[in-house]
């Protein structure tokens, strides 16, 4: 009986706790539904919350030695978005864009933050003027396509042509006889298009109009690139936008690449917005494809017209490893446009660590040394009276004999990676062309280096042997039509008496090889050049240009016709034959080693942002072999010994720390000096790396021979051991 009493007592306790609860509830839905019914239904009407997309960092690159080359630095940014602003006060929505505008930029002015606007008008001392003669050929480009997009004008813009004409619709709507559509003009059009009313100034609308302008480029998709009002703002000025209520603009932040050196420029390439919708659908070709045949995408990145892409270099050809996977960001806004709250749905993934094979202490060695070289002929030119010696460039790249590892791949001029935007105009306007990489994109006559290829030619197909003689009478006189001389001939009027192939190399005896290179021909000949590599891809990740190798097949390509004694002229390297530096480097690499050609490559390792290894100790690809017995490889190495120890360059290599081999070369350009052409190796018994060097109207090969030792002398000296390849699993000394 008590245990039943205890039970009921028990339940209504119960039972009052839940009309205890429920009336709280009642109370709550009838404060919402009734009493702040309005205030409610309001908010929900103005609160919006979207969704974005948060771009992942992107990837870090470092050299082979773990040195960080490039990462990333968070900046905060301020986009205007005149969605965003609302018409209050009876105004129009573009008034109220504007009035909103201008107290964002009054704001900007105040803090010293500058804008981005290209609009090519000037507001100066005597009124608008155009500054389409000095602004980039990009930003040039765009205007002359919006003012077309406007029928405003079809005219061609260039430095030299900088003032639009008018259409004849629009000189036939405004009533004029000119042609030219001056800038004072052109500002009365853009205030009505883009209602910039009297109320505001000359100078005023100028701003104004800037941005809108630069807004109206990506609505009429005159480029793809979003627009970013102001970049790497300051802690104090986000505070001010927050807390002020400036309607439009909205602060978020972005990574921007960090360069952690200025040497390798022409390596590690850049990152920037899509400049046409062909790069865009190039890029998202494999995505598409995988789409339209209902496979999985979700390994796949879709770019959108804003991403910032890997434009060249390193940037662009990695761009797989070092773009991360982007997250989702949900952002809730109030009636007025003010951020309310932010959340992840997706958290964003960051790009792998991509690691190079390059030393970039011992490759900022090497392009200090071209830089010396370059300066000091230029110096002595300038000294001799010679006029425009500014064009002068040059280039080398240092290989592993071991696997055709770029440890350094330099071309000068070079510029700072960093300041690549700031100061494109004074680098465009070089004559040297710094943005050129000449160490991949140069193509150039091989001269006498070229002779190391036809000696194993002709020694693997028994047109001679190590031991064979050959008389040299200075002038080559097998035909009668065609009669070529030795440079001893042409200097001196002697010949290199009777010679055989090391001593051939040694002298760099042009008879000796006109007479292997006659007697074996063309194909043979080339066949030996292709397996070498010359004329041919190397297999490096960027962009090169694989160069011409002169021949009956390339003659009948451009239409000319093949002479037979031609053979003479490519045996010694003097034909039509046009390598880059990267391919003279693995051809003496091949040549050394044995005959087997890999593939030159950048890429050393791939670490995800997890820690695991995606990519590591990549695998050389075997490209091809030159078949070479060890007495032809012994006969060629002799010639190439005896020139460092004894030979014309003897002089500059008693500074060498190292023994090593070497033959120089020159290519007559025109009715210029000749380019100076150079390729080594070291050391002399157990080669590790393989050197070419190229320099514009450098003149004798042998001038380079000085560069080439400094080159040697940093990567092999006891100081910088840190820069030698170090086999895995051995400790340093």
């Amino acid at each position: 009986m008590d245990n039943e009493k205890q039970f009921y007592r028990r339940s209504r306790i119960l039972l009052g706790l839940f009309c205890v609860c429920l009336l709280f509830f009642v109370v709550l839905l009838y404060d919402a539904q009734v009493i702040d019914h309005e205030d409610y239904l309001s908010r929900s009407t103005t609160q919006v919350t979207t969704s974005t997309t948060v771009e992942a960092s992107r990837g870090i690159m470092t050299d082979r030695n773990g040195k960080v080359l490039v990462s990333n630095r968070e900046i905060y940014i301020v986009d205007f978005d005149p969605d965003l602003v609302q018409a209050v006060d009876g105004m129009t929505h573009s008034e109220a864009v504007n009035r909103a505008l201008m107290r964002l930029i009054v704001l900007c002015q105040k803090h010293g933050v500058t804008w981005t606007d290209t609009l090519p008008i000037e507001l100066g001392d005597y009124g608008f003027a155009y500054t389409t003669a000095t602004t980039s050929s990009t930003a040039r480009t765009r205007f002359q396509n919006y003012l077309a997009k406007m029928k405003w004008s079809d005219s061609e813009l260039t430095a030299d042509s900088p003032v639009p004409q008018m259409t004849a619709s629009l000189r036939s709507e405004l009533g004029h006889t000119s042609d030219d559509l001056s800038a004072p003009m052109l500002m009365k059009l853009l205030r009505k298009e883009f209602e910039v009313g009297s109320n505001f100034s000359d100078r005023q609308a100028r701003q104004i109009i800037g941005v809108l302008y630069e807004l109206a480029l990506r609505k009429r998709e005159i480029t793809y690139s979003s627009y970013t009002f102001a970049k790497d703002i300051s802690v104090d000025l986000i505070s001010i936008l927050t807390d002020g209520n400036f309607a439009g603009a909205t602060v978020s932040s972005e990574t921007v690449r960090q360069y952690h050196t200025t040497a390798a420029a022409h390596i590690l390439g850049r990152t920037g917005e899509f400049e046409t919708k062909d790069e865009r659908a190039e890029l998202n070709a494999a995505y598409n494809a995988a789409l339209e045949a209902g496979e999985d995408t979700s390994g796949l990145h879709y770019y959108y017209a804003d991403d910032i892409v890997g434009k060249s270099g390193v940037e662009a050809a990695f761009e797989s490893y070092l773009r991360g996977k982007d997250g989702t960001r949900l952002i809730t806004t109030n009636a007025e446009g003010k951020i309310t709250s932010e959340l992840y749905s997706i958290q964003p993934q960051p790009g792998a660590t991509v690691a190079l094979t390059i030393d970039i202490d011992f490759q900022a060695k090497v392009e200090q040394a071209l830089k010396e070289a370059v300066e000091a002929m230029n110096a002595e030119d300038l000294a001799n009276g010679v006029e425009d010696v500014g064009k002068r460039g040059a280039a080398a790249v240092v290989v592993s004999v071991a696997d055709s590892d770029i440890l350094a791949l330099a071309s000068y001029p070079t510029y700072d990676p960093s300041r690549y935007y700031t100061d494109f105009n004074l680098y465009s306007a070089d004559p040297a062309q710094p943005f050129f990489n000449r160490a991949l994109g140069g193509a150039y006559a091989p001269g006498s280096t070229f002779k190391l290829c036809t000696s194993v030619a002709a020694l693997e197909s028994g047109i001679i042997t190590p031991n064979t003689k050959i008389f040299t009478r200075g002038k080559y006189t097998f035909w009668n039509d065609y009669q070529p001389a030795c440079w001893i001939f042409n200097q001196y009027g002697g010949s290199h008496g009777n010679i055989n192939v090391s001593e051939a190399i040694y002298h760099s005896c042009n008879y000796f090889f006109y007479e292997v290179g006659r007697l074996m021909g063309i194909e043979t000949l080339n066949e030996y050049a292709k397996a070498f590599g010359l004329g041919q891809p190397t297999g490096i990740e960027l962009n090169e240009r694989t160069g011409i190798l002169d021949g009956p097949e390339y003659r009948a390509q451009i239409e000319s016709i093949w002479e037979g004694g031609t053979v003479l002229q490519c045996a010694i390297g003097q034909g039509s034959s046009l390598f880059s530096p990267l391919q003279l480097a693995n051809y003496v690499a091949t040549l050394v080693r044995g005959g087997e050609r890999f593939s030159a490559h950048l890429l050393d390792s791939v670490t995800l942002s997890d820690g695991s290894t995606a990519i590591d100790n990549t695998m050389t690809e075997l490209l091809s072999v030159v078949d070479m017995s060890p007495t032809t490889l012994a006969a060629v190495k002799k010639g190439m010994g005896d020139l460092v120890k004894t030979g014309s360059i003897a002089k500059y290599f008693q500074e060498c720390i190292v023994s090593a081999g070497a033959k120089t070369g020159s290519a007559q350009v025109g009715t210029e000096v000749a380019n100076g052409v150079f390729v080594c190796f070291a050391p002399f018994e157990n080669p590790e790396i393989a050197v070419s060097i190229v320099i514009e109207q450098g003149g004798s090969g042998s001038a380079l021979a000085a560069t080439a030792v400094n080159i040697l002398n940093a990567y092999f000296a006891p100081s910088d051991i840190g820069t030698a390849l170090i086999p895995e699993g051995e400790l340093l000394p």
